[in-house]
C-alpha cells in the first residue's frame, strides 16, 4: 500500500474515533419515589455514574419537605401547629408553597392547596378514610369552613396561619416539582438533552439526537392499559401533566368516589372531562393546571388554558353520546 494510501486510511480512521468519542450516547435509569416510579433518560459522551445517587437523594430531600404521609416532613409540622413555622432553609417546601399559591389565584380557587381535610375525608389522603354509609354533608360543609388559603400568610420564611384547622395538602403540584428539581440538577451536571419523568409527569429538555422528546396521553378509561395511547405530545424545552379520575377512584355502597375533589362543592367532582393534559414551561406548573381542569369541567377549563398564553392543553373528554372527544389548544398544533 502506497504511503499516500496508508495516510489517508490512517485520517479516516482518526476522523472514525473523534466522531464515535465526540458522539452523544443514550443513558437512563429508573427508582421510585412520592409513592410512584421516576424515570430519568439522558444523553452524554459518557455515563456518569454517580447520577441516580445524586437524583435519588435529592428526590429524599423534597420528600421530607413536602409529604403528607411523613409525619416529621415540613408540611406535616404546618399542618399539626397551631399558628405555623418557621420554615427557613426548607426551600422545597417554600416554593412548593409559592407555586400552590400562584396556582389558586390563577385559577379561582379551583387549585385548592388547603383540601387536605376533605381529602383525607374521602380516604385519599394520610389519614383514614370517614366515609360510613354515603357522604355525611354536614361534616362535609365543616370541613370546608376548616380551609381557606386566605387564613395563610407568608412572612419571609415563616408561614403563619389563623386557624389552626388549616391544612396544606401540595400533592397537586409535588411530583411536577419533582421533575422540575431533577432537571435542574441534571443541568447542573452538564446534562443538556435529558427527560424526567415521575408518576406520568414529564419534561424534556434539549432535543435527543433523534428528535425531540415524546410523551403519550393514556386512553381514560377505566381498565385500560398503560400501553394505549391516545396521542403522542412532543416536548422540547416543555412539560406537561395529566390528571385524570380514570385510575385513581374507588367503589363504595354503590357509588364511585373519584380523587379530584371540587374544593367549592366539597364532592367528589364528575363531569365531562375525562382527562387533562397540560404543557407548561416547568412542570410544576403543568401539574397544578391539570388537577384544576379536572375541577372546572371541559368547558371552563378551556378557557383558562386559552387566557394564558404560557400554557397549552390537550383534552379528552366524554360527549353526550358517549364518544370520546379532543379538545387541545391552538398551539398544540405548532407542536407537531
Amino acid at each position: 500500500m502506497s504511503s499516500q494510501k496508508i495516510y489517508f486510511f490512517s485520517l479516516i480512521l482518526l476522523l472514525t474515533a473523534c466522531a464515535s468519542k465526540n458522539s452523544l450516547q443514550r443513558f437512563g435509569f429508573r427508582g421510585e419515589t412520592m409513592g410512584t416510579n421516576y424515570t430519568v433518560i439522558y444523553y452524554a459522551k459518557d455515563e456518569q455514574a454517580d447520577l441516580k445517587a445524586g437524583v435519588d437523594s435529592l428526590l429524599v430531600a423534597v420528600n421530607k419537605e413536602v409529604s403528607n404521609w411523613d409525619p416529621t416532613s415540613t408540611v406535616s409540622q404546618f399542618n399539626q401547629s397551631e399558628a405555623g413555622i418557621d420554615a427557613r432553609g426548607k426551600t422545597h417546601f417554600l416554593v412548593n408553597y409559592d407555586l400552590a399559591r400562584s396556582a389558586w389565584a390563577a385559577t379561582d380557587g379551583a387549585f385548592e392547596p388547603t383540601i387536605m381535610p376533605l381529602v383525607n375525608y374521602y380516604g385519599f389522603g394520610y389519614g383514614p378514610k370517614e366515609l360510613e354509609g354515603g357522604i355525611d354533608t354536614l361534616l362535609v360543609t365543616e370541613l370546608m369552613a376548616s380551609m381557606g388559603m386566605d387564613s395563610i400568610a407568608r412572612d419571609g420564611d415563616y408561614l403563619r396561619k389563623s386557624k389552626k384547622s388549616i391544612q396544606l395538602d401540595l400533592g397537586g403540584s409535588a411530583k411536577g416539582y419533582g421533575v422540575d428539581a431533577v432537571a435542574e440538577y441534571l443541568s447542573t451536571r452538564g446534562i443538556e438533552a435529558h427527560y424526567v419523568e415521575i408518576g406520568g409527569e414529564a419534561r424534556g429538555t434539549a432535543r435527543k439526537p433523534d428528535g425531540p422528546w415524546t410523551v403519550g396521553v393514556n386512553l381514560p378509561e377505566e381498565g385500560a392499559a398503560f400501553t394505549d395511547i391516545v396521542e403522542v405530545i412532543p416536548l422540547e424545552n416543555r412539560s406537561v401533566a395529566t390528571s385524570g379520575n380514570y385510575r385513581n377512584y374507588y367503589e363504595e355502597g354503590g357509588q364511585t368516589y373519584s380523587h379530584t375533589i371540587n374544593p367549592k362543592t366539597g364532592f367528589p367532582e364528575r363531569n365531562r372531562l375525562l382527562s387533562a393534559s397540560v404543557l407548561a414551561p416547568d412542570c410544576g406548573t403543568a401539574d397544578a393546571f391539570a388537577t384544576a381542569c379536572m375541577v372546572l369541567g371541559p368547558d371552563e377549563a378551556a378557557e383558562l388554558i386559552e387566557s394564558r398564553p404560557e400554557l397549552e392543553g390537550y383534552f379528552l373528554i366524554r360527549g353526550e353520546d358517549g364518544e370520546l372527544e379532543v379538545w387541545s389548544s391552538a398551539g398544540m398544533e405548532m407542536m407537531e
